[in-house]
């Protein structure tokens, strides 16, 4: 029994060592992958692979314009909490008691640990790595890196991963060029982006851009570096 208590805690201790070593490096090195991406190229069993584009850009290199239309669609709070939005999560939790569609409470931090480090699933076990990684990245990273990871890795259309392959595809220019309006509609695809279209958007894609140029409006001044 010691030898097999020995033996967990060895591992334990190593995928602690691991895991904040790769927190760590990748707090100064661009993704060049994440979990999801894998998963979708070998979920296409087609002759012909879907594309896989995904160009890291710094984040000097990505409009202001998409990195507020994120945070203001999918974390207003981004920039106050510390990787987790309780009253979200609480709200998050009693919506899904009463509905038959599930919504979730996660931070941009919360989706950038599940994006990188991660795999998409709803287990306990998912969801407790979840929280581990936000925990870390919330220590190791600042706020502008983890918006600058998440905006190049998250999928934004089939095969479309970062903001700067999704501005290049569905608007044909870099991301630094995105104008409100083009963030706004690249963001709001974001529940199921590889069903919704950012351009020519559909009539519900049109209303959630409006939605978050509204909110961008009345966010106030959006500063990454006050952190």
């Amino acid at each position: 029994m010691k030898r097999i208590f020995r033996f967990f805690i060895k591992i334990l201790l190593w995928s602690i060592v691991l895991s904040v070593g790769l927190v760590v490096l990748f707090k100064y090195v661009p993704v060049p992958v994440t979990p999801l991406m894998v998963i979708r190229y070998f979920e296409d069993t087609k002759a012909t692979k879907t594309k896989w584009e995904h160009n890291w850009v710094a984040i000097d290199n990505i409009s202001k314009h998409i990195q507020l239309a994120a945070i203001c669609s999918e974390d207003q709070k981004f920039m106050e909490h510390n990787g987790f939005d309780i009253k979200a999560i609480e709200k998050a939790y009693e919506y899904n008691k009463q509905g038959k569609h599930i919504k979730g409470g996660s931070t941009i931090s919360q989706q950038t640990a599940k994006n990188v480090f991660l795999w998409p699933d709803r287990s306990w076990l998912r969801k407790g790595l979840e929280t581990y990684f936000t925990f870390l990245i919330e220590i190791f990273w600042s706020k502008e890196r983890i918006l600058e990871v998440y905006l190049n890795s998250i999928e934004m259309g089939n095969g479309i991963y970062g903001t700067e392959a999704a501005a290049q595809y569905w608007f044909k220019k870099s991301a630094a060029n995105l104008s409100a309006q083009e963030a706004a509609a690249i963001i709001a695809i974001l529940p199921n982006p590889r069903n919704y279209k950012a351009n020519p958007a559909s009539v519900y894609i049109q209303g959630r851009k409006q939605w978050i140029v509204k909110q961008m409006r009345f966010y106030g001044k959006f500063n990454l570096n006050s952190d």
